[in-house]
């Protein structure tokens, strides 16, 4: 089974290393990786070069942002399976994407994923929070829950179906589109209860007050949009309880 990785970058020089790194260490031998770098002016395409061997696909040039990369990637990815690895992130350890493809050789499954852990940007062994996900029921993403993801893997024939990124979402798209996948189209998704990817503080949604609020404006938005109504109470009270939880608990021992 070909899994096709999606790593999409800006002027990420001071990370990407540990994310390519982390893809060239995965025990499972048949991955299709592809870099779509949005025209980046630092060091970066010089990083990706000495990794070329391992690049399937390598694009630099200017978009329209972070979903509008991923949807290059998702048109040039030809793997049964598609996954994304931001440029400030890594997976846990290198049996992750063998973990997923034995996921996938269930044929009634169509997408999984699992647990993420956010670190210190100077210090990847400090957990600062961990997202511990749950198997999914349609009824928690009115709750304020979504699966983290940096740990999503879905078919590629799911996103022929059902689409990419929508772009009119410009924080909340990756959010809209497991909403469109795993409760508008019902596609069957099986919770990995690992740790599958550490993620470095400091991403774009939650730099500031303004773009959390903005996030969640988008989310309600896209609730809408896929005949959704969430009580207001219920969707931000268990968003506060889940966030809230995610800083206190830790995961356990590492699991094969």
């Amino acid at each position: 089974m070909k899994i096709s990785l999606i790593t999409v970058c800006f002027n990420g020089e001071k990370t990407i290393e540990d994310t390519i790194k982390s893809v060239i260490s995965q025990t499972h031998e048949s991955i299709e990786y592809i870099i779509i770098d949005g025209g980046s002016r630092d060091g970066t395409a010089g990083i990706v070069s000495k990794y070329e061997a391992h690049v399937a696909q390598f694009v630099s040039e200017p978009d329209q942002g972070i979903y509008d990369a991923m949807n290059k990637g998702i048109h040039l990815a030809t793997g049964d399976v598609i996954g994304f690895i931001n440029a400030d992130d890594f997976y846990a350890d290198p049996g992750v994407v063998e973990r997923v493809a034995r996921t996938f050789e269930d044929s009634t499954i169509d997408a999984c994923y699992g647990d993420l852990c956010y670190v210190k940007q100077d210090d990847t062994d400090s957990v600062v929070r961990y997202w511990k996900s749950s198997e999914f029921k349609p009824e928690l993403f009115l709750r304020g829950w979504c699966p983290p993801h940096p740990t999503f893997f879905a078919r590629r024939s799911v996103y022929e179906r059902f689409g990419g990124f929508d772009l009119d979402f410009r924080i909340a798209a990756d959010m809209e589109l497991m909403l469109r996948f795993l409760v508008a189209h019902d596609v069957p998704a099986a919770y990995l209860p690992h740790v599958l990817v550490k993620m470095r503080m400091g991403g774009t949604t939650n730099r500031s007050f303004e773009n959390i609020v903005n996030q969640n404006r988008e989310i309600w938005r896209a609730f809408k949009k896929h005949g959704v109504q969430p009580s207001l109470l219920s969707f931000l009270g268990g968003k506060m309880i889940s966030r809230g939880r995610q800083f206190f608990s830790r995961p356990g021992e590492a699991v094969n």
